[in-house]
């Protein structure tokens, strides 16, 4: 007697959109209306930076937004409505492992943010190497108006980047700041005309992607690591990754272009 088989469910919608342009991937939300965040998108963002991580073609990762007036709206509410301690704790480590994933990217990360840009997706541009916003952004982390606190690892990234005093007003007050404050504080690194945002990233994703790529993953691994250590062992830290660069080919390349006075020619994936 045959047996029916069971209807493959569907696969979940899909909210991140990922696309390269000149070594330059754009992972841009896509979650209309506001690009709310809940388990799945969560996930395909996970996923899409593991793809770039993988992909010889791309050079450097930016987050963005397909949708200009919300960069992001943070966590979905509806996530959490019923959710319990073991929920969270499943979230956390959900998240969390998207910031290690941030955090140990051998390529740059730069963030294009505009429109409104709260919560978790705003946390995830804390972990890029170079922030820019358009002059319309406005930028928040408002958890506290719902007894929370924000779990990206925005609470350990801020006190570095903004230090203590400037990160707890920031978290206490729960509101809104404007492009030109977030500059000043250090929130943001850069702000551009809207109009010009897309274009401002992409030609400076172009400069990094014409360098050479052990360089920039070393520099980005000495910073990121190196800032959390003390200063010897950062410095040790420093000392292999100068002794594993002087073994590349395009370190040796990169000598005998700048003697020659010729333009380098780099090796990818050397």
């Amino acid at each position: 007697m045959s047996q029916t088989a069971a209807p493959t469910p569907p696969s979940p919608p899909h909210h991140v959109r990922s696309t390269t342009v000149a070594h330059v991937g754009w992972l841009a939300f896509d979650r209309p209306p506001v690009n709310a965040f809940n388990w799945d998108m969560v996930r395909q963002v996970a996923a899409a930076l593991d793809d770039f991580a993988a992909d010889p073609e791309v050079a450097v990762i930016v987050l963005a937004s397909a949708n200009p007036r919300y960069f992001s709206a943070g966590a979905d509410l509806e996530t959490f409505r019923d959710i319990d301690p073991a929920g969270m704790t499943e979230w956390c480590d959900l998240v969390h492992g998207l910031v290690r994933r941030f955090r140990a990217s051998s390529k740059p990360l730069l963030a294009a943010i505009d429109g409104v840009a709260v919560g978790g997706g705003l946390e995830m541009t804390l972990h890029c190497d170079v922030r820019f916003a358009a002059t319309t952004a406005r930028l928040g982390q408002p958890e506290v108006n719902i007894n929370f606190i924000p779990p990206v690892g925005a609470t350990q990234a801020l006190v570095r980047l903004i230090g203590r005093p400037r990160a707890l007003r920031y978290l206490y007050d729960g509101g809104l700041v404007g492009a030109a404050d977030a500059l000043a504080w250090g929130l943001v690194d850069e702000v551009v005309e809207p109009e010009r945002l897309a274009a401002v990233v992409q030609a400076y994703g172009e400069e990094l992607a014409a360098k050479p790529p052990e360089a920039l993953a070393a520099i980005r691994r000495t910073i990121t690591e190196g800032g959390g250590r003390t200063f010897d062992d950062g410095l040790a830290l420093e000392a292999a990754t100068a002794v594993e660069l002087a073994g590349t080919a395009n370190f040796h390349e990169g000598v005998d272009a700048f003697l020659a006075k010729r333009p380098p020619v780099w090796r990818r994936g050397a």
